[in-house]
């Protein structure tokens, strides 16, 4: 098909918050773009901002929805219409209105098809949050969950057309092809933005039971603070996790790296890990876009119970671990280091897995959802001609 660019490929307009912005949705947005589009911007960016973010032009966005415009979504709305088919990334606080009420409007006023993509299902959403998901549902033309697990909780928790829900899984950089690089003590990672819920503190507690292996672990926390954390709470997490450390005695084995890193600088993080550690308290969590990218870095993990964890690790590549439990997370962090064989093992179990993960196979599974969309409107096209 030849995009509204007069490309011979689809034109993709993406509405969500994006690189300088700082946050998980930003990165995935910006991944999937750059891979829909061969990273040539044959398409283009509607940028969500909030109040403090960097408004300056950056490469591929064509045009910025800032909070407290009235009505900013029709001109959001209007850029979006420039393309072949809009993705829209969903949170519920990255848009303005109550709840992020105002991508509603947004979705009912394009002319072109959508794909909305959800990066959370709450399982006990308030009655508004319910009615505002389900009313995105109803004027998408397509929803994206990643992982079964959140087909699931939408389809038994909403009144959601069963139709229009594709499982396409987060994308992940292949790490695997920057080398191994091992350090003379083991090398536990947590990486991702930092604040309250990351579990981090249950890590630490952890590393001090392993004191006695020789040699003891060392463990990396890779992250800035999560802008929104920073803003309200400044660094009260992080100096608290300072304070655990010094207390538990493994202050000189813990190194905070407060980077916002580039993916060559990433992979050659994760590559350097023994153990991936995700200590996360929520057990709502169905997408976790790190718990990817160390599957497709091959790298053994060790995981509280969240729902992406569960789906993903269950009989993979990795070990399961009850939610605030330093014990359980320091016996599988010792089974992977001192069991022969057994991170081998786990690594193995990712070879099948990280093809399907990776982000070009990825992009082409949006790629043929959108062919079908367009495919299916061409008739009604036709249809409508005088």
């Amino acid at each position: 098909m030849t995009g509204k660019q007069g490309k011979l490929t689809r034109a993709y307009g993406f509405l969500s918050t994006h690189p300088p912005t700082q946050c998980g949705l930003a990165t995935f947005n910006s991944a999937l773009a750059a891979h829909l589009t061969n990273g040539d911007m044959g398409g283009g960016i509607v940028r969500v901002t909030a109040e403090g973010d960097d408004e300056r032009p950056a490469p591929g966005v064509v045009h910025t929805w800032s909070p407290g415009r009235p009505d900013g979504w029709k001109a959001a709305a209007a850029a979006l219409d420039d393309f072949d088919v809009a993705i829209v990334q969903h949170e519920y606080g990255i848009y303005p209105g109550q709840d992020g009420e105002d991508v509603l409007p947004l979705l009912r006023g394009l002319t072109v098809p959508s794909i909305v993509v959800l990066h959370t299902v709450l399982t006990g959403p308030t009655p508004r949050q319910r009615r505002l998901l389900q009313q995105i549902t109803a004027a998408a033309d397509a929803v994206v969950t990643m992982t079964g697990t959140a087909r699931d909780r939408l389809l038994t928790g909403y009144h959601v057309n069963p139709g229009k829900v594709s499982v396409i899984p987060h994308g992940a950089a292949d790490h695997a092809r920057v080398p191994a690089r091992r350090r003379l003590r083991p090398h536990l990672l947590t990486w991702g933005l930092l604040g309250p819920g990351k579990g981090i503190e249950w890590a630490l507690r952890a590393l001090a039971l392993l004191g006695d292996l020789t040699p003891s672990p060392t463990y990396t926390v890779a992250g800035k603070t999560h802008p929104k954390v920073l803003e309200h709470h400044g660094e009260a997490y992080r100096n608290r996790l300072h304070r655990i450390g010094a207390k538990l005695g493994v202050s000189t084995s813990v190194r905070y790296d407060p980077v916002y890193r580039d993916n060559a600088s990433l992979s050659a993080l994760i590559r350097s890990a023994n153990v991936v550690v995700l200590p996360y308290d929520s057990p709502e969590q169905v997408t976790s876009g790190v718990l990817i990218e160390a599957v497709a870095a091959g790298i053994p993990i060790v995981a509280t119970s969240f729902p992406h964890a569960v789906e993903l690790l269950t009989g993979g590549p990795g070990l399961l671990v009850p939610h605030e439990d330093p014990v359980a997370i320091a016996a599988a962090v010792r089974r992977i280091l001192t069991e022969p064989g057994l991170a081998e093992n786990l690594t193995g179990r990712t070879r099948a897995l990280v093809p399907a993960l990776l982000w070009p196979a990825v992009a082409a599974r949006y790629d043929d959802l959108a062919g079908r969309l367009l495919a299916a409107r061409a008739p009604a096209v036709v249809a409508a001609r005088p």
